[in-house]
C-alpha cells in the first residue's frame, strides 16, 4: 500500500498556471463523474482566491493513476504567503517546478526552488503555457539550468527531467514539438521519477502537523503526512512542540484522506499518506502529533520572521457603527487571535489594556487580504500606517528588510523607473535586454520605500510593466527616507459633501470624496499638491438669490474619484494619520480628529 503513494507539490511563480494544470490533471485522471459540474480553478476555493485569481492557502488533493495514488499539494505563488510553501515542502517526496514559457524564471521560482533543493527534493521541470505566441522554451530551459547551478543543486538534482505542457489546453509532451494529446506523459513521469519515501509501519504513530484548518463541524483540523506507524480512529494521541514539551492530549476522533478535492473519512491512516485529523484543540502547525509513548519531536523548518506590522484598534470615528456589525475590541481581538492560529505567517500581540492589537506579516498583500476578509465579515476598525520591523546585528547596528525587485518593462519607460527607484534608495543590480524592445531590471531596495509602489510603477509604465518583489535579506539601515510630500485636505465639519463645494475646491488638489459622501471633522477628503495640511469646507452650498447672471448657472462637473486598494491607502498614510475600514468604505483620517488637539500635540512633539 505505502509503496504506491507519491506526494508531490507544485511550485511556481504567481500566475504561471499551477491551479489550472491541477484542474486538468484531475479531470483527465477520472477524479470526477462524467455528469459532475466542476468549477474552473477548482483548488482556489476561497472567495478572495477566486476573485483575484491567486492561491492564498496551500491545499492538498489526490489523483489515482494506474496502481498509485498521487497526493498533489497546490501552493501559493505570491511571496507574502511563503510561510505556507516552506511547510508544505516537508510533506512532499517530489516537486513539479512550473515555469511560464514566455516569462521564464521569476523571483518566486528562485525562492521556492532554493527551499525545495535544500530539503533534498529532485524537481521535475514543467515548461508551461507552450501555446503562447511569444514562447521561448529553449531559452527558458537554459535559464532554469543556470538557476539550479546558482542555487548549488547537487548532480542528481541537476539531472532533472523536463516536460513541455499547456495546463489550459490539457496536454504534456517530452518534446517541444511532440504529440499534444493529453497529460498522461506528465503523470507517467511523476510515477517514474518520484520515488515514494520509505516509512516504518511497525513503529508508534507520528506525524508533523503542516497545515491547519478551522472546521465549524469538526473543530481544529490538522493536515500532515504520517511519517511512521498507523493512525486509527479513537486512539489516544498527544501533541508535542519542537522542544519536546507536551502541548495537548486527546482522542483521535476523525481521520480523513483526500479523494480528489473531497475529504473522505477512513478508519486507518498509513505511513506516507497525507491525512486530516481532528480531536486536538491546542495543537498547532509544526507540532508533532504522535502516540502517547513517544517523546521525540519531528524536526520542522523554522518560518522566516515577519517584516511589516500594523496596529488595529476599534473604529473611533463619528460614523462608527453605521455600516458594520462587529465593532468591539473583544470581537476584533477574537478574530485576530483566530487568524494568528490558522495562519502561521502572521503574529499577534496586544497592549496591556487589550484595546490595541499589533499584527505582523510577511508583506502588504498578506495584511491587505486579512483586512479585506475582516471587512467582508462585518468588522469596523481603525488601522495605523504600516511599520517595518527592524533588527540589530551583533555589533548593535540597525538592520532593515531589503527586497529584491524584478521588473519587466518596455525600454522607453526604463529611465523613469530607475529614477523613481533611486528616490526609494534602490540599487540597480542587473539590467538585461529580453528582446522586442523590452528590459528586465533587478533592484535591491528597502521595504520602507516600496509600500504602495506597485501602483506608482504601473502609472510610470502606463499599465504595461510587470513587477515582482521578494524578501532578500536584512541589510544595513539606509537612513531617513522622504515621506509623502503632499499635504492633506481635511474636512472642517461633519455632514454630507456638496458638489458645488467640491467643484470649487478641485483646483486645490485631488479630491477623495464626491457629492453626498458622508464626511466628518478630521477626515482627509483630498491631497494638496503642496506640503502642509489645509482645513477645507466641502459642505458649502450655493447661495441662492433671485438675480440671474451669466456666471451663476455653470454646469458643475466633478472629476471622478480614484478607486484605491487598501494597500495603496495604507502606503499614503503619514505617522499622524490612520485608515478607517468598514464593510462599505475606507476613509483616510487624522489619528486625532480635533484640530486644537492636533495643534497641541504637534507643539509638544516639536518641543521634545
Amino acid at each position: 500500500m505505502t509503496t504506491s503513494i507519491r506526494n508531490i507539490t507544485i511550485i511556481a511563480h504567481v500566475d504561471h498556471g499551477k491551479t489550472t494544470l491541477i484542474d486538468n490533471l484531475m479531470k483527465q485522471s477520472g477524479s470526477f463523474r462524467e455528469n459532475e459540474i466542476v468549477d474552473e480553478r477548482l483548488m482556489d476555493s476561497g472567495e478572495l482566491e477566486k476573485e483575484r485569481g491567486i492561491t492564498i492557502l496551500a491545499k492538498p488533493a489526490s489523483i489515482n493513476w494506474k496502481d498509485s495514488r498521487i497526493n498533489i499539494i497546490d501552493t501559493p505563488g505570491h511571496r507574502d504567503f511563503a510561510a505556507e510553501v516552506e511547510r508544505v515542502l516537508s510533506m512532499a517526496d517530489g516537486a513539479l517546478l512550473l515555469i511560464d514559457s514566455a516569462e521564464g524564471v521569476m523571483p518566486q521560482t528562485k525562492f521556492v526552488l532554493a527551499k525545495a533543493l535544500k530539503q533534498g527534493l529532485k524537481p521535475i521541470v514543467v515548461i508551461n503555457k507552450l501555446d503562447k505566441a511569444d514562447q521561448r522554451a529553449d531559452e527558458v530551459l537554459n535559464e532554469t539550468f543556470d538557476l539550479f547551478v546558482s542555487l548549488d543543486a547537487n548532480e542528481e538534482q541537476l539531472d532533472f527531467p523536463v516536460i513541455y505542457a499547456s495546463g489550459r489546453s490539457g496536454w504534456a509532451s517530452k518534446e517541444i514539438d511532440g504529440p499534444r494529446d493529453n497529460l498522461n506523459p506528465l503523470l507517467d513521469l511523476v510515477i517514474e521519477h518520484v520515488k515514494p519515501a520509505e516509512f516504518d509501519k511497525s513503529k508508534p504513530f507520528a506525524m508533523l502537523s503542516t497545515l491547519l484548518y478551522a472546521d465549524s463541524f469538526l473543530g481544529r483540523s490538522l493536515v500532515g503526512r504520517i511519517s511512521q506507524g498507523t493512525a486509527k480512529a479513537n486512539q489516544q494521541i498527544k501533541a508535542i512542540n519542537l522542544d519536546g514539551e507536551k502541548v495537548d492530549e486527546g482522542r483521535l476522533t476523525k481521520i480523513f484522506r483526500y479523494e480528489g478535492t473531497k475529504k473522505v473519512p477512513i478508519e486507518v491512516g498509513e505511513a506516507g499518506d497525507i491525512v486530516v485529523i481532528a480531536g486536538l484543540e491546542k495543537a498547532n502547525v509544526a507540532d508533532t502529533i504522535c502516540d502517547t509513548e513517544l517523546d521525540t519531536p519531528i524536526q520542522a523548518t523554522p518560518i522566516d520572521p515577519p517584516t511589516i506590522s500594523i496596529k488595529i484598534t476599534v473604529n473611533s470615528s463619528p460614523l462608527a457603527g453605521t455600516e458594520g456589525k462587529k465593532l468591539t475590541s473583544t470581537q476584533i481581538r477574537e478574530r485576530l487571535v483566530q487568524e494568528a492560529q490558522n495562519n502561521v505567517g502572521i503574529s499577534f500581540s496586544e497592549n496591556e489594556n487589550k484595546d490595541s492589537f499589533e499584527i505582523s506579516g510577511r508583506g502588504e498583500l498578506m495584511l491587505e487580504i486579512l483586512l479585506t476578509q475582516m471587512r467582508r465579515e462585518g468588522f469596523e476598525m481603525t488601522v495605523s500606517p504600516p511599520k517595518v520591523l527592524f533588527q540589530k546585528n551583533e555589533k548593535g547596528e540597525k538592520l532593515e528588510p531589503i527586497e529584491e525587485i524584478t521588473m519587466d518593462l518596455d525600454e522607453e519607460f526604463s529611465s523613469k523607473v530607475i529614477d523613481s527607484m533611486n528616490k526609494r534608495k534602490g540599487k540597480l543590480i542587473d539590467l538585461k535586454d529580453t528582446g522586442k524592445n523590452k528590459k528586465r531590471l533587478i533592484f535591491h531596495a528597502p521595504t520602507r520605500g516600496l509600500m504602495g509602489y506597485t501602483s506608482r510603477f504601473l502609472t510610470l509604465t502606463k499599465g504595461t510593466g510587470v513587477i515582482n518583489r521578494i524578501f532578500h535579506s536584512y541589510g544595513k539601515f539606509e537612513g531617513d527616507m522622504e515621506g509623502r510630500r503632499n499635504g492633506a485636505l481635511i474636512s472642517m465639519e461633519q455632514g454630507k459633501a456638496v458638489a458645488f463645494a467640491i467643484y470649487n475646491l478641485q483646483a486645490r488638489g485631488e479630491m477623495f470624496v464626491t457629492h453626498n459622501d458622508p464626511v466628518y471633522s478630521g477626515m482627509i477628503v483630498g491631497l494638496s499638491p503642496k506640503p502642509g495640511d489645509m482645513i477645507i469646507n466641502v459642505m458649502k452650498g450655493k447661495k441662492l438669490t433671485n438675480m440671474r447672471t451669466q456666471g451663476t448657472d455653470e454646469n458643475v462637473v466633478l472629476t471622478p474619484v480614484r478607486k484605491m486598494s487598501i494597500a495603496e491607502q495604507l502606503s499614503m498614510l503619514n505617522s499622524d494619520e490612520a485608515l478607517e475600514i468598514t464593510p462599505n468604505s475606507c476613509r483616510l483620517r487624522k489619528a486625532v480628529l480635533d484640530p486644537h488637539e492636533r495643534k497641541k500635540l504637534s507643539k509638544l512633539s516639536e518641543a521634545s
